[in-house]
């Protein structure tokens, strides 16, 4: 495949981040204002959070993988922002990989440091992209920052793209927190391991009955 080829893969994979992004802060926050987009958001968390942490591994090895891909494979070297964003992305490989294996509880909230960390560095990466007199003394002179060696579909360079994908494992390790939050008092009858039967009845419901009679 070409560089071009694998280059408009990766950027399709960025807008299909930004929209999960974009849907998962939509649901988030409108299901505080609209009791319509409530019960949409907690299904959507239901539905996510089990596998969240894979998910967020994932999305950080595509990322690690695009990012050597354009390195070593096309031959764009990276500046020194670039070095800092993969020091952010490359180690929530195995973090998140580690953490979707045993459940650990206690990693997700450092693996969402360092992708918030690795976000913003993203962020000022982009801005320097579209103020390159704001490039400071971090930047190396014989390799700036500010050379945009890929755009696709008017917008996507490559820290965009990093900055999708930070931006997308930080979602996935909300929903994964989101996921442990919900209580079985908050699911609607019939869940929490007790299905209805055909009238509708919970099998917690049956067996309080059945205990009177």
């Amino acid at each position: 495949m070409t560089v071009d080829t694998v280059s408009l893969f990766l950027a399709l994979l960025a807008v299909v981040a930004e929209l999960a992004t974009a849907a998962a802060i939509v649901l988030a926050v409108g299901g505080r204002f609209s009791p319509a987009l409530r019960p949409l958001g907690r299904q959507a968390v239901e539905a996510v959070a089990p596998s969240a942490l894979a998910l967020a591994a994932v999305v950080a090895a595509v990322c690690t993988a695009g990012s050597l891909y354009f390195s070593e494979v096309a031959h764009f070297p990276p500046c020194h922002l670039c070095w800092l964003q993969r020091f952010c992305m490359y180690p929530l490989v195995p973090i998140l990989g580690l953490a979707a294996w045993k459940r650990a509880g206690w990693v997700p909230p450092y693996a969402a440091a360092l992708a918030f960390v690795g976000a913003c560095i993203s962020t000022y990466h982009v801005a320097l992209e579209h103020h390159p007199e704001w490039e400071s003394s971090v930047c190396d002179p014989k390799n700036p920052c500010t050379v945009i060696w890929v755009k696709r579909v008017g917008y996507l360079t490559i820290p965009t793209m990093a900055l999708s994908g930070f931006a997308l494992v930080i979602t996935l390790l909300a929903v994964s927190r989101a996921g442990d939050r919900i209580e079985p008092s908050d699911l609607p009858p019939g869940d929490g391991g007790c299905p209805p039967d055909g009238g509708g009845v919970s099998r917690q419901k049956r067996s309080e009955v059945h205990g009177h009679h």
